[in-house]
């Protein structure tokens, strides 16, 4: 096939969502819903995490990490789906392609999060006499700058790999948005090596931060059901179970997809199953932790007393 220049006057042709539904409308409004309320319910948790002095602790520390990821994620897919709705016309240029690829790649970081908080919650229940020292301060901004470290440079290198690759004239991506395995059916060279190294990375950083969950709540389980407290048990369970479900949200599909062998899942599965974890649970995080949390409805009535008096003042 015949190659084409990857100038910044080339663009690429999204074949996503938009395409394959009966009804693009519906489908931009929902779109547009999720992520206001992605936006509102993320942002209003950062600001109460940021302000209130009670959620100065290791485990508000990393949900407010959690909820830049959903925030970066989220922003990345959401308002090119609306501006293509709008102009009728679902394409994205060489460099926005590339932006894109590495702001996905970023809100990977949430799955490493998700192991930090999962171990957060093992010390918290099975060492909380020792938890002011397994989670110290420092230990907590290790945590946060090795997970973001480790995704920055993951999304560095494969973006700049991939977008070197030299493309065929066939400009049409398969799919929502502008992720490797999609552009890699357009490259014009042998991508098998890349390929199975992509898979292999995927899988890890699936997978391993995925083990570190299990093991951590099977030992947080153990411990609750011995515990001699039916109040401890609950308070334990209500919160171990806002993690476990977000957890669901972003590795069932997220394992579905880059666990499972291409042959095993569409297209058109993979554009649902995307839409889901980059734009619907981005949404649906905040909400599960907050409207489950005293501590975060607490903070919640302190400033909107805050900003009810303010006036009056």
């Amino acid at each position: 096939m015949e190659l084409w220049n990857t100038t910044l006057e080339n663009d690429f042709i999204l074949i996503g969502i938009l395409q394959d539904s009966k009804y693009p409308g519906l489908v931009c409004a929902t779109v547009t819903f999720f992520y206001l309320v992605a936006v509102i319910s993320n942002g209003l948790l950062l600001l109460l995490i940021a302000t209130d002095k009670r959620l100065h602790v290791p485990m508000y520390l990393l949900l407010s990490q959690l909820s830049l990821s959903d925030l970066l994620l989220t922003t990345a897919i959401s308002p090119k789906i609306l501006v293509d709705y709008l102009h009728g016309w679902s394409t994205i240029s060489f460099s926005g392609c590339g932006v894109q690829m590495f702001l996905i790649l970023i809100g990977g970081a949430e799955d490493t999060l998700l192991a930090f908080m999962s171990y957060d919650r093992y010390v918290a229940i099975r060492h909380p006499l020792q938890y002011i020292v397994f989670m110290r301060p420092k230990v907590c901004w290790s945590m946060v700058t090795t997970c973001w470290f480790l995704t920055f440079v993951n999304a560095l290198v494969h973006t700049i790999y991939t977008m070197h690759l030299p493309f065929c004239r066939n400009r049409e991506i398969n799919h929502l948005m502008c992720e490797i395995p999609s552009l890699l059916k357009l490259a014009c060279t042998d991508t098998t090596k890349y390929q199975f190294m992509v898979y292999i990375m995927g899988v890890t950083f699936l997978l391993i931060p995925l083990s570190v969950i299990l093991a951590s709540y099977m030992l947080v389980l153990t411990t609750v059901f011995n515990m001699p407290s039916n109040q401890g048990r609950e308070k334990a369970l209500l919160t171990c179970s806002s993690h476990l479900t977000v957890v669901g949200l972003f590795y069932g599909p997220a394992v579905f997809m880059y666990v499972l062998p291409s042959a095993y899942h569409s297209s058109q599965q993979d554009n649902i199953l995307s839409m889901f974890y980059t734009i619907i649970t981005p949404s649906l995080n905040p909400l599960i932790y907050s409207l489950r949390n005293k501590d975060v409805l607490g903070a919640l009535k302190k400033l909107v007393g805050k900003v009810t008096l303010a006036p009056k003042l």
